[in-house]
């Protein structure tokens, strides 16, 4: 659980630097958004948390 809000809190900052810098028009992150809602629900959601999760445990492992 704290991964998956971790990931959605760094989604939701990068897509605010990338709005206010211009990187980023709102009609784009809609999109993002919609294609999120449209994974979550199809059959491919577990494949992606699990991919997620294991990067999560990757990355937290490497020591700097």
């Amino acid at each position: 659980m704290a991964i998956s809000i971790s990931v959605v809190l760094l989604l939701l900052i990068l897509a605010v630097i990338f709005l206010r810098n211009g990187g980023l028009k709102v009609s784009h992150a809609l999109v993002c958004l919609l294609l999120g809602f449209y994974l979550a629900s199809t059959s491919v959601a577990p494949t992606i948390h699990s991919g997620l999760t294991a990067t999560a445990d990757i990355v937290s492992s490497l020591r700097p």
